[in-house]
C-alpha cells in the first residue's frame, strides 16, 4: 500500500514510512479486512468513515512540507483512530478530539495495545479546538466545513500548518492548507479535490 501511495506521488519518506508501520486493518471491522489495504475510503459506523490512505498521507505530507517531523499536533475527528496512530510516528505529541462518543471509545480500545505514549484522545466538541493544549504546529482536520472554525485559526503556531477539507457546496470540497505567517496573517492554499463527511458541532 506504501509502495502506491508513493507511485501517487507522496515524496515524504517520513510519512510514506509510517503507512507501512500502522496495521490499518486493526482499525476497521472484521468483515471489511480483505479491503483494508486498498486505497478507498471505508465505513466505520456512525455515518462515518476511515479515510483513503492516500489522503491520510497527503494531509500529513502537507503538515510536514520538508520536515522530518512536527512538534505538537491536533487532530479534529478521531474516527477509528487510524490517522492518530500515523500522526503519533510523525510528531511529538498528538491530541486527537472525537464528537462521537462510541467512536472514542471504540478508538481507544484498538489504539489501547499498542501503547503509544504520546497520543492523548478526547472526547469533545472539535470546532473548538483545545485551547489548553495549545499553540499546535500543526492541526487537521477530517471532516468538511463551509470554513475553518476561528478557535482552530487562533491555536494554529505562528509558522504552524493547517489542513482541512472545506465545502463549497453540497457536492463540491476543496483540500485547503492553511500556514499562519503571523499573528493576523494567515496564507491559504488549495491542493486537491476531496470528499469528506461533514463537520458537526457539539457532542454525542
Amino acid at each position: 500500500m506504501a509502495q502506491r501511495i508513493a507511485e501517487g506521488g507522496i515524496r515524504h519518506h517520513g510519512v510514506l514510512q509510517a503507512i507501512a508501520t500502522v496495521p490499518r486493518h486493526a482499525f476497521i471491522d472484521a468483515g471489511l479486512s480483505a479491503q483494508a489495504y486498498e486505497d478507498s475510503a471505508l465505513p466505520i459506523g456512525n455515518e462515518q468513515t476511515i479515510s483513503k490512505p492516500s489522503i491520510v498521507a497527503k494531509m500529513i505530507e502537507a503538515l510536514l512540507k520538508t520536515k522530518p517531523k512536527l512538534g505538537k499536533v491536533l487532530e479534529i475527528g478521531t474516527g477509528c483512530g487510524y490517522q492518530a496512530a500515523v500522526l503519533s510516528l510523525l510528531a511529538d505529541d498528538v491530541y486527537s478530539v472525537e464528537r462521537i462518543r462510541n467512536l472514542h471509545d471504540s478508538a481507544r480500545a484498538k489504539l489501547r495495545p499498542y501503547r503509544i505514549s504520546n497520543l492523548r484522545l478526547i472526547y469533545g466538541d472539535g470546532i473548538r479546538g483545545l485551547p489548553q493544549a495549545a499553540p499546535f504546529d500543526g492541526i487537521i482536520l477530517a471532516a468538511a466545513g463551509l470554513g475553518i472554525p476561528d478557535p482552530l485559526l487562533d491555536q494554529l503556531a505562528i509558522g504552524g500548518r493547517l489542513i482541512a477539507p472545506v465545502s463549497r457546496s453540497e457536492t463540491e470540497q476543496q483540500l485547503l492548507l492553511i500556514e499562519r505567517v503571523s499573528s493576523q496573517r494567515y496564507q491559504r492554499t488549495v491542493l486537491d479535490e476531496v470528499f469528506f463527511v461533514p463537520l458537526q458541532s457539539g457532542t454525542i
